[in-house]
């Protein structure tokens, strides 16, 4: 009976530690992905062009508030290109994030509200680790609508949106 209890706690006491590994290495992952991503809006903000779009895995997507933008990573490099020249690019601050990890911890994918010109905007996004180095494969940019001023709202962009729906169809 006591080799078994010996044997059961040897058992617990390795997986335990193994759990706690796997949690701690995800809360140093977590806090390196705020880094960057903190980062990353202040490299916008600060229009540095070559440093904001490093965050980018070669190949990536963003996705904007318009239901126009869609842009592979030179796509949307191009796009952005004469808002930095201009420093006339967005500031955004993140008010809340969440991240979230595949179980081997290679990828990771994150929610946001953030704070813009825009007001409230949620970004979310896919990250991959490549090369030790934390980029992004997917970011897509959403504007937040208070639930009580969405008519008017759909009222709005009603006639641009059922023409793009019907050149869409």
């Amino acid at each position: 009976m006591k080799k078994t209890t010996i044997f059961y706690s040897l058992i617990l006491f390795v997986f335990g530690f193994t759990t706690m590994s796997a949690q701690a290495k995800f809360e140093k992952e977590k806090a390196a992905i705020n880094t960057m991503l903190d980062n990353f809006n202040v490299a916008a903000a600060k229009a540095d062009y070559k440093t904001y779009f490093d965050f980018f895995a070669e190949e990536s997507t963003f996705i904007g508030t318009d239901a126009t933008e869609v842009w592979n990573k030179s796509q949307f490099m191009e796009y952005a290109k004469p808002h930095f020249d201009k420093n006339k690019t967005w500031n955004f601050t993140s008010l809340q994030r969440n991240i979230y990890f595949t179980n081997d911890g290679k990828i990771a994918w994150f929610d946001e509200l953030l704070d813009t010109q825009m007001k409230i905007c949620r970004g979310s996004g896919v990250l991959e680790k490549i090369n030790g180095i934390w980029k992004v494969k997917q970011y897509v940019l959403s504007m937040t609508i208070p639930n009580d001023i969405v008519d008017k709202v759909v009222d709005e962009k009603a006639v641009i949106e059922d023409a793009l729906i019907e050149k869409l169809k």
